[in-house]
Formats: structure tokens, C-alpha cells, sequence
């Protein structure tokens, strides 16, 4: 660690989260010391904080003072995780239908937030700092995973209008400061991304940050025009928001010579999980306590796919209780060589939208697709979206102009997949346009169910 990253980290950024009325600082060295503990002790570290939440939110959040009540639901009788299961499931439609009744009344001073909107319409919430300091406590452990602090120089390539929107005098003096600098994944034109590497090979940034498609579309900028990033001394590329495919995976690595982190969480569910040197991507069970659901509501054991329900304990002010987060994925039971206690998630294989039904009504991953037009050399870029159970639109970015023999392909291994009744229309558009959080999204799925 260099003296300029040091003073950032250990005295300039403690500061400033002081400054704001963060615990950020301490918040970060207790999980440091916790991730170590046994998963066992974690477990009951787990336990005892859940019973804690569960206690302070049915004393002062009118909603689920009302819902323990006609449950008979005694917080102070909570054991485990287990114990969630007698509560209901809750979803964004519940939060927006409760938003006065779901704020504590001793909540201090609420910044209300917003999700971006990829899946449909924005979740507006409300934020108190315990949960601030808990999220970015959480995600500077990651980072320090990776040899990486807060003072190393970053780049981030990030899309989101709440981020790009806030960019005022005293968060831009703060950014310098940390060397952290935004590069907007909205304006991916090849003129943007030439800019973008002369930035990256000017700073030299220990760490870059953004999303999936957005940094596999610079690494792929990179290679084809044989510019040269893999000697700066970047030490991770850090990754969330979207899916991340193993050719983005490669790609990214390929071209800027330092591994791909992944992580996994959201604004309105929190820093979930992180991806450790050795690979796993570990929960954050001081704070978050992970359930997978199957479609009729059953907790499911390690190895079994389904919905990713959360728990955040660190949301006392406006509280997140078993929460769906619209996202598929499993837990497993092994544990990781590195030596963490913390518990794995195995697998995240995206948004219960990214699904895609046949007309037998067998589901299938979206990758099932995306390989499909991958492997077809015309195709420069694609966007496919389920309309109905036997009609899809597949927009193309192409440079053909006899199209004849590429739908050909397409229609033929989508039917052999869907089946037979399937209706395809092509679109061909210059560029595909990303959501308005600025994500990028290979296939939505528009069925209801």
C-alpha cells in the first residue's frame, strides 16, 4: 500500500464517513474479525443479530408491529434463520402498498433511493445510515480481498442516472480525493471507448468497477484495436449489476491482464456477495441472511435452484424481511479453501426474466439463445424478447445485407429448442439500446408466468 492510500484509508475516508454519522469504520473492522470466525459461530453471530432486527423493527415499524401481533410471531423466541420461514414473503408491490407504515418511528434522517428500473418499474425506498455504513463496510472487505483499498486509483463504468445525476462540486472534491473517476456506460461509441482507454492507460487505476457488457465491450474495443492495458498493474476488475457470462469473463481478463471479481447484490437488496481470489463468492451473513424459494414458496436446501430471497439486518429504519429479489440462483454447503467462514452462494444464473419458456412449457436459461446467435459471425450485437409462448422479437446489429441465410439459422435452432410453432420477427437496428439504468440485458422475458 502506497502513503497517499494509506492516508486515504486509514485517516481521509474514516473522516469523512465520521463526518456523515457513519459507522462505516467500525462496521468494517468487526467483519474483518467475523469472517474468520468457524460457520458454525457465524451462524449463531447470524442468529443472534437476526433476533435483534426482528425485535427493534416489531417495537418501532408500525408494519411489522401489526404483523407479529396478528402472526403471534415473538421475535425474542428467534433461534435461526429458520425461524423466518413463519413470516410472509415480500415483494416490491408490498413496500410501494406500505411505504409510511414500513418506516420505523425513531428512524433518524431517511435518504430516499431508487432502484433502476432494468425489470420493470423503479423500487423507491428509503436508506438510513446504519444501512449506508453496513453496504459499504461490506464492500470495502471485498475489496481489501483483492489487496485493493480505498485511495487506490479506480475507474468505474457505470450507467446508472442516480449516480450520473449526483455528480455535484462536494462529490466530485471527494472523488479526486479517493482517485476514483466515472466513466458512463450510457455513450459506449467507439469514439467514447477510444477515449475511455487513453483515460485508463493515463491513471493506471489499481481496480476498475462497472458492469459486465459494459467492461467486455471495452476489453473487446481493446483487443480488436490493438491497444495495450494488460501492463498498467490493475489488480482486479470488479463486476455486478448484471449476469456475468464466461465470455464477458474472459474477455475482461484477457485484455486487461487482472482476474474478474463478481459480486452480487442490488440497491435495494444490498451488498449480498463477493467473489475471493480462490473463487467463491461469499455472503455477507454478518448482515444478510440468504434464502432460496421455490415457485410455491418453499425453502429449498444448498444445490437446488430458485428464487434469492433476503433478509438485511441492517435495515432497522425501513426494513428489507425476506425479500424477493426476482433473481435465480443456489446455495452450497462446502466451504472455501481460503479460509473464510462465510457462506457460498454457488451459482446465480440471473433474473427470473432471463428465462424463457418453450411451448411444451419446459423453461430454459436465456443462455440456451444467446450461444445460438453468438456463434453466427454476422451477428455483431442481439437483443431477444419473449413476447408470448410462441412469438419472439430478436433484434440484430449487422452489417449483411442479405439477411436470408442468418434468420434461416436463427428460426431453425429457436424452434429446435421452443418448438415448431414458433413466430420470430427480426429487427435490424444500428446499435441495441440498454435499459434505462443502463445495464444490458441479452434476453427479457415479457410472460407473466
Amino acid at each position: 500500500m502506497n502513503l497517499y492510500t494509506k492516508l486515504v484509508s486509514g485517516g481521509l475516508f474514516p473522516l469523512h464517513e465520521r463526518l456523515k454519522g457513519h459507522s462505516t469504520v467500525e462496521v468494517l473492522r468487526a467483519m474483518e474479525r467475523s469472517q474468520w470466525l468457524p460457520a458454525a459461530e457465524l451462524e449463531q453471530l447470524q442468529g443472534r443479530r437476526l433476533r435483534d432486527f426482528l425485535g427493534r423493527i416489531g417495537k418501532h415499524v408500525p408494519y411489522y408491529r401489526e404483523l407479529f401481533a396478528t402472526l403471534d410471531f415473538d421475535p425474542a423466541a428467534v433461534k435461526s434463520s429458520a425461524d423466518l420461514q413463519r413470516l410472509p414473503l415480500t415483494g416490491k408491490a408490498d413496500i410501494r402498498a406500505n411505504m409510511e407504515r414500513l418506516t420505523a418511528d425513531n428512524a433518524g434522517k431517511l435518504e430516499k433511493f431508487s432502484t433502476g428500473g432494468s425489470s420493470g418499474e423503479p423500487l423507491i425506498f428509503y436508506r438510513g445510515k446504519e444501512r449506508v455504513s453496513h453496504d459499504v463496510a461490506a464492500k470495502w472487505r471485498a475489496t481489501r480481498w483483492w489487496d485493493v483499498d480505498i485511495g487506490d486509483p479506480e475507474i468505474v463504468v457505470w450507467g446508472s442516472p442516480i449516480e450520473l445525476g449526483s455528480q455535484d462540486r462536494i462529490r466530485l472534491v471527494r472523488d479526486k480525493f479517493l482517485r476514483t473517476e466515472l466513466l458512463s456506460a450510457f455513450e459506449m461509441s467507439n469514439a467514447n471507448l477510444l477515449q475511455f482507454t487513453r483515460r485508463i492507460r493515463k491513471l493506471r487505476p489499481r481496480m476498475l468497477f462497472g458492469y459486465p457488457s459494459s467492461l467486455a465491450l471495452l476489453a473487446e474495443y481493446v483487443t480488436s484495436n490493438g491497444y495495450t492495458v494488460d501492463d498498467l498493474g490493475i489488480k482486479v476488475v470488479f463486476v455486478t449489476s448484471e449476469r456475468l457470462y464466461p465470455h464477458q469473463r474472459a474477455a475482461i481478463e484477457r485484455a486487461f491482464g487482472a482476474p474478474v471479481a463478481n459480486g452480487y447484490g442490488g440497491r435495494d437488496a444490498g451488498f449480498i456477495a463477493h467473489q475471493c481470489p480462490q473463487g467463491a463468492l461469499h455472503i455477507t451473513a454478518e448482515d444478510i441472511v440468504v434464502e432460496i424459494v421455490s415457485a410455491d414458496g418453499r425453502v429449498l436446501p444448498a444445490g437446488e435452484k430458485g428464487e434469492i430471497v433476503i433478509t438485511h439486518l441492517a435495515t432497522g429504519d425501513f426494513p428489507f424481511v425476506r425479500y424477493r429479489t426476482g433473481d435465480v440462483g443456489s446455495l452450497s454447503n462446502e466451504t472455501c479453501s481460503c479460509g473464510r467462514g462465510l457462506p457460498v452462494l454457488a451459482e446465480i444464473e440471473g433474473r427470473s426474466t432471463d428465462f424463457i419458456k418453450a411451448a411444451d412449457g419446459t423453461v430454459l436459461h436465456g443462455l440456451a439463445l444467446i450461444y445460438v446467435l453468438r456463434e453466427i459471425p454476422e451477428v455483431e450485437e442481439f437483443k431477444i424478447v419473449q413476447e408470448t409462448i410462441t412469438r419472439m422479437t430478436v433484434q440484430i446489429v449487422t452489417s449483411v445485407s442479405d439477411t436470408a441465410e442468418l434468420e434461416r439459422k436463427v428460426t431453425e435452432q429457436f424452434r429446435r429448442r421452443l418448438g415448431d410453432s414458433l413466430v420470430l420477427n427480426f429487427v435490424y437496428v444500428s446499435t441495441i439500446e440498454r435499459e434505462a439504468s443502463g445495464k444490458f440485458r441479452y434476453v427479457v422475458s415479457q410472460l407473466t408466468s
